[in-house]
């Protein structure tokens, strides 16, 4: 067998191969006698069919399959033999049909070679990394959540932004006088969030209101005819529910506010652990550190983002076997075709370029992806899934039993991995570069990230 390479361009070849009879005349002679001993042929006993019968039946599809088979493991064997940096896979030139009277075959592959990257990684290199400085307002938002998210809903004089509102609500005719007849609808024990109605004006009626005050407003208003939410105001069937356009009036007999919390001991340990933060100060300054927390991802994420593009612009010129990678893109996905691929390839083609780098910097600082990486991602993907939920304190063999079954699924297990791919990659470049690091305020670092 005779295998070589027939560079046609910088990036583009050709591996040819060319086999004869002895290069797999003994594989379809041993393929052709397994059929014989384990398939049954009309008319002959398992295992004593004819050679020449079963060359004439089976012959050139064993004989195509054999030469094939034999011939890829060849030029993938070639292109590891060589250490050739190809992308995509090798594709056949000509699909050729096997004639079984010849004896000498002759296939060619096309191939498209990376590019070689002059690329090195080291503190010569400079990198922006911008972090967010919590600010009095930060600190101050912050701590209004916190309260709220721990306080208590206790009886309220006056209606206020966040208050649940409980009384009778009843249908109105047309000119506002209630409805009487067998047919209205009458609510003794309603219940309304105005704070959640999607009409504003109509969350607006019950601002200041106190206990005793009547308000008219319109159910359906209030939440866009949404049938579930009218069902669950009005105590209606949900298919009736979108047809209730009326006004209501709603007599309000207790007014639930909520309280935020006291800073006191109880609300520090609630918020940071026991014991963890004993007074303002030291508040202040866990607050701060949790706000910084937070905001590290968006720093992260910018860094990344300037960090793709700062290796895009360094090689904006590199080039790659365009038109190989068109026919092996159209040749792998169902939805590229040989007229779309043009417009397709363009808006695909700046994260090839990325891919590669991406490879090449791995390459050199040595970034393995290990399994534990990917169990402790999909471990974190499991707690806030959960948390989403409202679950935050699932025993730990609970979230380790839902991240395995998560690897277990492809979909999700390839896109954890590129995740941990993608983050340690930026994490090592970080690591290995010099950092320019700056603190600058949020509105500042929006502006960096609309820019980008």
């Amino acid at each position: 067998m005779n295998v070589s390479l027939d560079k046609t361009g910088n990036v583009e070849g050709v591996i040819k191969v060319t086999v004869e009879p002895a290069d797999y005349a003994d594989k379809v002679k041993k393929e052709l006698k397994r059929i014989n001993d384990t398939h049954v042929i009309p008319g002959f006993r398992k295992g004593k069919a004819p050679v020449d019968m079963l060359r004439r039946r089976f012959g050139k599809g064993v004989k195509s399959e054999v030469i094939n088979d034999l011939v890829y493991r060849e030029v993938v064997k070639y292109i590891d033999d060589n250490k050739l940096n190809i992308l995509g896979e090798p594709m056949p030139k000509e699909v050729k049909e096997i004639n079984l009277d010849e004896d000498n075959y002759t296939f060619e592959y096309e191939v498209g070679f990376g590019p070689d990257f002059n690329l090195t990684i080291n503190k010569d290199i400079t990198l922006p990394y911008y972090t967010i400085a919590v600010s009095d307002d930060m600190r101050a938002e912050q701590d209004k959540q916190l309260r709220e998210r721990m306080g208590a809903q206790v009886p309220g004089d006056t209606v206020d932004d966040r208050a649940l509102v409980k009384g009778a609500l009843m249908e109105l005719n047309a000119d506002g006088t209630v409805r009487e007849d067998g047919e209205a609808i009458q609510v003794i024990n309603g219940i309304v969030a105005p704070f959640y109605f999607k009409d504003k004006e109509e969350a607006a009626k019950f601002l200041g209101k106190h206990v005793d005050d009547k308000v008219v407003f319109n159910p359906w208003k209030t939440c866009e005819g949404n049938a579930a939410e009218l069902s669950s105001m009005l105590n209606v069937d949900k298919d009736k529910a979108p047809e209730i356009k009326a006004d209501f009036e709603m007599a309000i007999s207790e007014i639930i506010v909520l309280k935020p919390a006291e800073h006191d001991q109880e609300f520090f340990d609630n918020v940071f652990g026991k014991d963890k933060v004993h007074n303002e100060e030291e508040y202040t300054a866990a607050l701060t550190d949790m706000i910084s927390r937070s905001l590290n991802d968006s720093s992260r994420q910018l860094f990344a983002a300037d960090t793709r593009k700062y290796f895009l612009d360094k090689f904006k010129d590199v080039v790659l076997p365009d038109g190989f990678l068109k026919k092996w893109l159209v040749a792998r996905n169902e939805g590229l075709t040989a007229e779309n691929i043009d417009e397709e390839y363009s808006k695909i083609r700046e994260s090839l370029v990325w891919q590669l780098i991406k490879g090449e910097i791995s390459r050199q600082l040595d970034v393995k992806i290990e399994e534990s990486d990917l169990k402790q991602l999909a471990k974190l993907m499991s707690y806030q899934q959960f948390a989403s939920y409202g679950m935050t304190n699932l025993d730990e063999e609970i979230i380790d039993k839902y991240a395995d079954n998560m690897l277990k699924e492809k979909e999700y297990r390839q896109r954890i991995f590129d995740s941990v791919s993608e983050n340690k990659v930026f994490h090592v470049i970080r690591n290995t570069v010099t950092i320019d690091e700056k603190e600058v305020s949020l509105d500042e670092f929006k502006k960096m990230v609309e820019k980008d």
